[in-house]
């Protein structure tokens, strides 16, 4: 499908660009398989926060930060994140994202935002959502620390104030300022307790390694409060490495389980799950098949060289079958086999985590992981919910008739 223009964007019917339409198919799955009957937990959906900079702008604390925001608003019209290119727009062909804004909603801003997110998770049977922000996925990349810093604090105070604390579905995990270690744990002091605040956010595309001894007080914080860590992984079409790639496709290949690996390698090999062991990480958007490479490949280099991972216990895929992962993009092209062994290799039946990324042109529906044969019915339950409702000690929303909560939390 083409993207119309602006003139053309006039004579299209509302319906086009309304979500209970668009979604018509999902509602039609949810209803055969009967998600009504559990809990269905999204860890991974998006909204776009750069719709919103005016209304995030003014909870920036830094005057000066402050200042140039609204001034660079105001006179530019643009927001001020570090821009990628448009590679995902795949030539107008995928339409939601750009006319996400046409779709018709009594409320603005923030509320607007809400009330789409309810449409969609309704339309699917997604009971909960955690949500992200999406361009500022690259602001690890930004080149002022002091405005990464004042910007994500920003954007948190504003989500915090205007959805999570509004609609209980909604849950988030807070982005941290992590090229600025004593910030990142000042987030985690000034947002631990905020209502919808179920852990925190290291966007993964940046260039700061994980065992750095200042991080170590923000890691003891978070496992002191019991909020799990987030890894979210994204692209970087600019960097020495991926400059060689001239297609976008084998980027959005590479990069997202690149990061993912990248961290998790430095993570383990460091010892950080001995030194918090009671600290739950969460490894989001980066599919699972980079799982089986990295198991195998760090086994194999430990049995070799084990005096250089002197705080590890057991192999590290003892370590890797421990954390959490998400589903999405879930890779079930032809080899089902392959998948079923990756799924088995990281105890998917309660570590998996059922991730959507909708509103993104690469998102998933429940029945990727509904409809596999090789899981059971309690497994599917699991990746789709239980597990994130234990992760995140998240409860039932819904009651029947005689008060009594139809999930089994």
């Amino acid at each position: 499908m083409r993207l119309p223009s602006s003139s053309e964007i006039h004579d299209l019917s509302v319906a086009e660009f309304d979500t209970t339409t668009l979604l018509a198919h999902a509602s039609a799955q949810a209803r055969k398989r009967k998600y009504s009957d559990f809990m269905i937990v999204d860890i991974d959906s998006h909204h776009y926060e750069s719709d919103h900079v005016r209304d995030i702008y003014p909870y920036i604390e830094d005057p000066v930060v402050r200042q140039t925001a609204q001034s660079f608003a105001q006179t530019m019209g643009l927001p001020m994140f570090p821009q990628r290119g448009n590679e995902q727009d795949m030539g107008g062909r995928i339409t939601r994202s750009p006319l996400r804004r046409m779709e018709k909603s009594p409320l603005k801003g923030a509320a607007q935002d809400t009330t789409l997110a309810l449409r969609w998770m309704d339309a699917m049977g997604v009971d909960y959502t955690c949500l992200f922000p999406t361009p500022m996925l690259s602001f690890g990349l930004h080149p002022q620390v002091r405005v990464e810093v004042a910007l994500s604090k920003a954007y948190n105070r504003w989500l915090c104030e205007h959805i999570l604390a509004r609609e209980p579905r909604i849950k988030s995990m807070l982005y941290l300022p992590f090229n600025d270690p004593e910030e990142a744990y000042r987030t985690v002091e000034e947002f631990s307790e905020k209502p919808g605040v179920i852990g925190f956010l290291v966007t993964a595309v940046r260039y700061a390694a994980v065992y750095d001894d200042r991080y170590m007080k923000t890691y003891r914080a978070l496992e002191e409060r019991g909020k799990p860590l987030a890894f979210h992984s994204a692209y970087n079409w600019y960097t020495r490495d991926m400059e060689q790639l001239n297609r976008f496709i084998s980027v959005h290949a590479l990069s997202f389980p690149f990061h993912s690996m990248l961290h998790l390698t430095n993570w383990i090999i460091n010892g950080l799950p001995e030194r918090f062991p009671k600290l739950k990480t969460l490894w989001i958007e980066a599919g699972l098949a980079w799982l089986a490479f990295l198991i195998q490949r760090l086994d194999n280099e430990y049995m070799m060289r084990p005096s250089e991972a002197p705080l590890l216990k057991k192999l590290p895929s003892e370590y890797i079958r421990e954390q959490y992962y998400s589903t999405q993009p879930l890779e079930l092209v032809r080899n089902r086999k392959l998948m079923e062994a990756t799924m088995e290799a990281i105890s998917a039946d309660t570590q998996l985590c059922f991730a959507t990324d909708y509103p993104h042109w690469d998102f998933d529906l429940p029945n990727t992981i509904y409809d596999l044969p090789f899981l059971d019915e309690t497994a599917k339950r699991n990746i789709l919910g239980g597990n994130a409702a234990r992760l995140f000690g998240l409860q039932p929303w819904k009651w029947d008739e005689h008060g009594k909560p139809i999930y089994a939390g």
